[in-house]
């Protein structure tokens, strides 16, 4: 992990040099993209790594006078971008592990399942925090709380406002950059197919709706499952401090189920009949669109399959506590329940029994003087 001040360094490149060392690796990388900037020559290729690239300039009348607005489309220059961001990521993950998520676990003394376990949920809880009053603020200043229908009217929406081409461009720079942190992370072997199931599901949906100009979809579908993640994460954290504290999962449970039938009650309701029923239909590339049967079925299907799947872990999930805490409180009824009475007949027999051991000692008693 890099910032940490070692003993003994390693062997140079070797694997485990570069583990321990490779936030610092990462930050000269970008320090050479952000020099480039100080120089005539390399300053045009170096902003396309740092800024947002293909601005529009439009005019809007007002009754004053014209006003012009600055708006973002998409283009292979993203790939730029979305790759320095990336190294942000990584920089920012490191600072966070190592100023925040050990400092806590050196005090909680936990095993190694649950170590790895308390720094994904650490990071994530982080990252969906952030995102979601991100998300928030951008969701204020649009029309969907009033107006549903600016989900699909006026599509395809390829003009952007900057704060959500840069919010896109975050999101997908920060899960391409958790697949090397799988790496970096020495996340076990076990958690790895299970931690690139979701990370490959949010860059597949993520890109998905940038790419297919259904950003404003994207959004509103985002926020609300981000908040649901934020507090399954925190549960979880709260969980690992002191496990008598596990309301906050009873809490996530029921928010996660509305969620699932909020984002299908959406997505039908954007692709089945929204966008289905706009005038601008047909395919088109240099216009962005893609309003047509085939692509809105397939975006649906995905989404359907995604929700299935995860409603499916999560069943799964809660079958496996319940029945965890159903033998835990029959092994606690069975050593809490009391003895068995003895019958009559038993105390009786146990007494005379008592009674007549009592007489032999004190027959064989030598000091027993009778």
């Amino acid at each position: 992990m890099g910032f940490r001040k070692k003993s003994k360094s390693p062997p140079v490149l070797s694997h485990e040099f570069v583990i321990q060392n490779h936030a610092d690796m990462v930050s000269c990388v970008a320090m050479i993209v952000l020099l480039g900037l100080m120089f005539e020559v390399t300053a045009k290729f170096a902003i396309m790594f740092i800024t947002v690239q293909y601005n529009v300039t439009q005019s809007l009348d007002t009754e004053d006078k014209p006003e012009s607005v600055n708006y973002y489309k998409y283009g292979p220059k993203d790939i730029a971008t979305v790759f320095f961001y990336l190294l942000i990521a990584i920089i920012l993950h490191a600072l966070i592990q190592e100023y925040i998520l050990d400092k806590i676990n050196r005090r909680l003394h936990l095993s190694k399942t649950k170590h790895s376990k308390f720094n994904e949920s650490g990071q994530l809880a982080t990252f969906y925090l952030c995102s979601f009053v991100w998300g928030c603020s951008i969701l204020t200043n649009e029309e969907f709380v009033t107006n549903p229908t600016f989900l699909w009217e006026g599509y395809p929406h390829i003009h952007m406002a900057f704060q959500v081409k840069f919010f896109y461009i975050c999101q997908i720079a920060y899960w391409f950059h958790a697949l090397p942190e799988l790496y970096f992370q020495k996340v076990r072997k076990e958690d790895i197919p299970r931690q690139l199931y979701y990370i490959c599901l949010y860059i597949f949906h993520i890109t998905g709706a940038y790419v297919l100009n259904l950003h404003r979809l994207g959004l509103v579908l985002l926020v609300p499952h981000y908040l649901v993640e934020l507090l399954f994460h925190a549960s979880r954290l709260f969980y690992f401090s002191d496990e008598n504290k596990q309301k906050g999962f009873t809490l996530w449970a029921l928010l996660f189920v509305i969620t699932r039938l909020l984002t299908l009650t959406v997505s039908v309701l954007t692709f089945g009949f929204g966008l289905s029923r706009t005038d601008n239909q047909g395919f088109s590339l240099a216009e962005g669109n893609f309003n047509v049967l085939t692509v809105r079925m397939t975006c649906l299907s995905a989404i359907c399959l995604t929700q299935a799947w995860m409603m499916w872990k999560f069943i799964n999930f809660q079958l496996k506590k319940w029945r965890e805490q159903s033998q835990i409180q029959a092994i606690k009824k069975k050593a809490v329940s009391p003895k068995s009475r003895p019958s009559k007949k038993d105390s009786r027999g146990e007494s005379c029994l008592k009674y007549g051991i009592h007489k032999v000692e004190r027959f064989h008693d030598p000091r027993n003087p009778k």
